[in-house]
This record gives C-alpha cells, structure tokens and sequence, in this order.
C-alpha cells in the first residue's frame, strides 16, 4: 500500500512536470505566430490548451483521493497541497499562451505587433519560455539554489515590460489606440506568465524546506543587520 502511495505522489510530480513543459512550449509557439501572423500555428496553441486543462483536472483527482484514502500528514501532506497550487499556477500559465495565440488570430491577416517592436516581444516571449523550463528543472531536482534564482530571471522580464510603456508614452508613437491595447495586453500576458513560473519554484521551496522562499531570501539580510 505505501509504494502504491508513493508511486501516486511521484506520478503527481510527473503530471506537474508534463504541465510545465506543454506550457513553455505553447508560449515559445504563440509568440512566433504572433510575430508572425501563423494563424494555423496560433489554432493549434489554442487547441492544445485543452490538454493542459484535463492534466490539471487529472491532478487534481489524484490529489484529493490521496487526501481522502490516505490522510497524508507532514512532509506527503504539504506534497500533495503544494501540488495542487503549482497545478493552479501552470493552468493559468497556459490559458495566458492561449490568449496571446487569440490576439494573433482576432488581428489576423494583420500583425498585431508592429515592426519596431518585434524584438521586444520576441524577447519577452524567448524569457517566458526559458523560465518555465527552469520550472520545470525545479520540479524535477527540487533543486532550491535554481528556484531561488528565478526571481532575479523575472527582473529581466519586469524590464521588458517596462520598456513596452516606454514606447507606448513615446509622442512619437504612430500605430494608433488599437495596437496601443494590444501591446498593453501582451505585455501583461508575458509578464504574469513569468510570475507563474516564479510562483511554480516558490512552491517547490517550500516543498523541500518547509519554509517560503521569501522567508529563506531574507533571512542573510536579517543575519547581517542583527
């Protein structure tokens, strides 16, 4: 009964991991059709959300069965609790890949960037994806020094972000209230993706350590100033 029990745990890790990988993949394929314009590339990152669906789903029955048949407690019970929010946190992760897909195809056959933009957003979209290959590293190792260090991969991204509104507030900006919008919401899409994957290696932090990774991030500083 304990080895199927933990054979259950581990495939819950598994799912997590399948979850991470599908979405930073979707993310890496809905900016290339973004830029450009590949509506079919974009119908299939949208139709491929579904599958991420069903796997948070999937988790989810799992998790709780485990809840109900095994009343798990300590280390297997933060296990399968944690588990359940990373799931939430890739879900949503994928549901933002999908709508920057949807941009692609509600502007089609236009660009919803414009040209002087194309960097910035192929960068946001290369960042977003490699952070949540680290995520996905994170779940596998449950290594906490490359949780920790994707807090400071995400300043990059909150740059980006930033610089997108720099150009958006330009007086020389020509391309309108409409692309306007859509940058605007891109660049909301790119910058919660990157807060998700975040979210995915806090979680595995506290997973390992018990303790959060704010907690364990401060605590040099408190050291120091004591």
């Amino acid at each position: 009964m304990r080895d199927a029990y933990h054979e259950e745990l581990d495939s819950i890790g598994e799912g997590l991991v399948e979850m991470a990988r599908l979405v930073g993949s979707a993310i890496g394929r809905a900016t290339t059709a973004i830029l450009d314009s590949d509506l079919k590339l974009a119908e299939s990152v949208i139709a491929a959300d579904q599958r991420v669906d069903d796997l948070q789903h999937e988790l989810e029955a799992r998790a709780i069965a485990l809840l109900a048949r095994q009343q798990p407690v300590a280390t297997d019970l933060r296990i399968v609790v944690t588990s359940l929010r990373m799931s939430a946190d890739l879900e949503r992760s994928g549901d933002l890949a999908q709508h920057v897909a949807k941009l692609t195809r509600l502007r089609y056959p236009e660009r919803a960037v414009p040209h002087d933009l194309h960097a910035t957003i192929l960068e946001m979209g290369q960042l977003a994806q490699r952070l949540m290959v680290k995520a996905a590293e994170v779940i596998i190792t449950k290594d906490v020094d490359l949780a920790l260090q994707l807090e400071n991969d995400d300043d990059a991204m909150d740059l980006l972000h930033r610089s997108l509104f720099q150009h958006l507030m330009d007086d020389r900006w020509k391309h309108g209230i409409e692309t306007a919008v859509d940058v605007t919401l891109l660049g909301r899409y790119y910058e919660r993706f990157a807060d998700h994957a975040v979210s995915v290696a806090k979680r595995v932090v506290y997973l390992v350590t018990g303790e959060h990774a704010d907690e364990l991030q401060a605590a040099p500083a408190s050291v120091e100033g004591a």
